[in-house]
C-alpha cells in the first residue's frame, strides 16, 4: 500500500502540474490576465471557508504573512474582498469576500470548466469519472476531519 500511495502522491502533484499549466494556457478571459492565480486562490478560499483571519489565510496557501497582506490590499481596492476588526479580538482583521468577488470567481470557474470539457470530454467515461468524484469526497472529508 506504501508504494501504491507514494505514486498516487506523484501523479496527483503532476496532474496538479499540468493541469495548471494547460488551464493557464488555454483560459482565455480577461480576468486571469488581472489578477494572479495566488489572488484568485484567496477569492476561492474565502468563498468555500468563509470569513478568515489574515493569518489563517497566509497558513492555509502556504505563505508568510506579509505575503497575503500584499494579495488582499490588491484584491480590497478592487473591492473583490472587505475586512473588518475580529470581534473577537480587536487585534485581527477578518477579511470576506465581496458580491464582486464572487462574481469574478463565478466567471474564473465557468472558463476552467469550459477548458476542462474540451480537453477531457470524450476521454474520460462516467464511471470513471464517478469513481474520481467518490474518492475526492472521501479525501475532502478525511482532511477537512484533520483540520479541526
Amino acid at each position: 500500500m506504501k508504494e501504491q500511495l507514494k505514486e498516487a502522491v506523484e501523479l496527483f502533484e503532476e496532474v496538479m502540474i499540468y493541469g495548471t499549466e494547460h488551464v493557464m494556457k488555454s483560459v482565455d478571459v480577461d480576468i486571469w490576465k488581472e489578477y494572479s492565480p495566488e489572488q484568485i486562490q484567496v477569492l476561492k478560499i474565502l468563498a468555500t471557508q468563509g470569513p478568515l483571519s489574515n493569518s489563517k489565510l497566509a497558513e492555509i496557501q502556504g505563505v508568510h504573512k506579509s505575503a497575503i497582506s500584499t494579495r488582499l490590499k490588491k484584491l480590497e481596492q478592487m473591492g473583490l474582498v472587505e475586512s473588518s476588526r475580529d470581534p473577537l479580538d480587536q487585534r485581527a482583521k477578518i477579511v470576506l469576500l465581496t458580491e464582486s468577488g464572487a462574481e469574478l470567481l463565478k466567471v474564473s470557474g465557468e472558463a476552467v470548466y469550459d477548458s476542462i470539457i474540451k480537453l477531457f470530454g470524450d476521454q474520460i467515461d462516467e464511471h470513471e469519472l464517478q469513481s474520481f468524484v467518490e474518492t475526492f469526497r472521501k479525501l475532502k472529508t478525511i482532511l477537512q476531519f484533520k483540520g479541526m
